[in-house]
């Protein structure tokens, strides 16, 4: 577990997941909200339910990531990369 939180906690990581989260969360929020905002009928619940859409696409990037190089981990021979 320890591992896990080290990774989604690294810096590369949450700097991906957030690219992810703005570029993906921008555009389901348009789809799903698109037309709310431009009515100007935005409320405190339609902004959690927009700050949601955003961090729905984080922590799939996040968890998709730690996943990811942590089988990159399990299937790295001990001795890879040294040297005799």
């Amino acid at each position: 577990m320890s591992d896990w939180l080290s990774i989604a906690c690294a810096r590369s990581t949450m700097l991906r997941s957030l690219k992810f989260s703005v570029v993906v969360g921008a555009i389901l929020i348009a789809i799903n909200h698109g037309d709310a905002i431009l009515a100007g009928d935005v409320d405190g619940r339609r902004l959690l339910k927009m700050l949601l859409t955003v961090l729905v696409p984080y922590l799939v990037s996040t968890f998709s990531s730690v996943g990811a190089r942590l089988e990159m981990t399990r299937h790295v021979p001990r001795d890879a990369g040294r040297v005799e």
